[in-house]
């Protein structure tokens, strides 16, 4: 159920997208949940991390390609690896079924991995971590259709947003500037902070239990999808 190679393009340019983060729904019961808010979804996010790059260990190929069976929404891979294995998880996540892979800025062959994800056909994105400087994605920015901050430490759920992720989100949106990149924050989404992000520039925010944990989710994605743009 893979989507058209046109998903890009076909996203509402009107309204702040969701991705929802694999990592926070019921992984015991993992189809099950993806069903329950699949309607709700504009684009799934998977993070994946080695325990080096990211303290975390978190998901891994076959689970995608069975995820990918699940859904026909794109699928976001978000690739927290070491450089010495990042080619390698490229080219498995793309052939489980990735429709978009994002590497980190940090990497030191990023920009090889920015054309290896296109050689397999795939959009590809930088993330940021919260402490690197939002500059170090500008010899990035003609070759992706992603860009990531994230708002949190790297790795580890259930943080506040770091005082710094609004201002870097408006530096991020300047040196976009009018490339066809989507801005997405990633880290410290709450229903607190969804606003001001949106207002910092956010285009796309990764949900993780605010989506899930939702106690009224059709109600939560309106108010979500009707925040006002930045100016």
């Amino acid at each position: 159920m893979k989507p058209s190679s046109a998903w890009l393009a076909a996203l509402p340019k009107h309204r702040l997208l969701a991705e929802y983060s694999l990592w926070s729904a019921d992984l015991i019961r993992l189809g099950e949940d993806m069903a329950r808010v699949e309607p709700h979804v504009d684009i799934w996010h998977v993070d994946v991390a080695d325990g080096h790059f990211s303290p975390a260990f978190l998901f891994f190929p076959d689970l995608v390609a069975a995820c990918r069976k699940r859904t026909s929404r794109p699928i976001h891979v978000h690739l927290m690896c070491d450089d010495a294995i990042l080619a390698s998880q490229v080219d498995q996540f793309a052939e489980s079924g990735a429709d978009l892979i994002s590497v980190h800025g940090e990497n030191a062959n990023a920009r090889d991995m920015l054309a290896r994800i296109k050689g397999h056909g795939l959009a590809a994105g930088i993330v940021l971590k919260v402490e690197t400087p939002v500059a170090v994605a500008a010899p990035f920015v003609d070759a992706i259709a992603f860009l990531t901050l994230l708002g949190t430490r790297i790795g580890v759920k259930g943080q506040g947003l770091d005082p710094t992720a609004c201002p870097r989100l408006t530096e991020a949106k300047a040196l976009i500037g009018k490339r066809a990149i989507t801005l997405a924050a990633d880290g410290g989404i709450r229903e607190n902070t969804v606003p001001l992000l949106r207002g910092a520039g956010a285009e796309t925010i990764v949900m993780g239990s605010l989506a899930f944990n939702a106690p009224d989710l059709p109600q939560r994605m309106a108010w979500v999808h009707g925040l006002a743009p930045t100016a």
